[in-house]
């Protein structure tokens, strides 16, 4: 938000500093949410949660989240907040069939918390999407914008052949290959939804038909496994 020490990651000031600055952009009184994104190196997370519970108890937020934190984190985060009085609600990962860190543990430390999961990034930017089947970089897809987080190093052959396998399963389970990579983040028990990321009305259209086919056999969840190990 500003420079110097408390103007990013996760001290007091920042964080309520930063909403402040965020309801009057948006000429709004509160939020729904307010997720607390990455956890912070040089701040006690005593202060952060703190922080949050002062949010939500002033009004500005209904609910605090968190994202981006891992297993232990999550946990020590959540048992703070619940002795606040403000329980975490929701907890906001990157995860997707090339992103599967939140499968080490966080998933687990989430339904034992009963903290909720919604998925950003779920089409790896775009990634498990037929944009890059015919293997270049569409004019206007992510990879191809100076600001974006997929970079054309990362779109590599190896990616490609598995992106191509996956759009051939998906059609044989008649779906599009993001309707599939979304169903398979959705797959867990405890995931409460995915951030898509739309930028047009036909995207939209095309991850809600994801719920036409949420299920997986055990063969087909091992051939993703094979595709994506191989």
């Amino acid at each position: 938000m500003w420079d110097g020490p408390y103007g990013d990651w996760g001290s007091r000031k920042y964080l309520v500093s930063s909403l402040d600055q965020s309801l009057k952009r948006m000429g709004l009184d509160y939020v729904d949410i307010f997720y607390h994104h990455r956890p912070d190196p040089e701040t006690p997370l005593e202060e952060t949660m703190q922080a949050l519970d002062f949010i939500v108890r002033s009004g500005r937020a209904l609910y605090a989240a968190i994202s981006n934190y891992p297993a232990d984190k999550a946990r020590e985060a959540s048992k703070i907040l619940k002795s606040l009085g403000t329980p975490c609600l929701i907890h906001q990962p990157k995860y997707s069939m090339f992103e599967r860190w939140v499968e080490d543990g966080l998933l687990d430390t989430l339904k034992e918390e009963g903290i909720g999961c919604i998925a950003f990034s779920p089409l790896a930017q775009g990634l498990l999407t037929d944009k890059y089947l015919s293997g270049g970089i569409p004019e206007g897809s992510r990879a191809s914008k100076a600001h974006g987080f997929l970079r054309p190093a990362n779109i590599t052959d190896d990616k490609l052949a598995k992106v191509q396998k996956l759009n051939e399963m998906a059609k044989s389970r008649e779906q599009t290959l993001a309707q599939m990579a979304l169903a398979w983040v959705l797959r867990h028990e405890g995931m409460t939804s995915v951030l898509i990321g739309a930028s047009k009305v036909e995207q939209i259209d095309d991850a809600v038909g994801t719920l036409q086919h949420l299920d997986f056999s055990a063969e087909e969840l091992q051939k993703i496994e094979t595709i994506l190990n191989g």
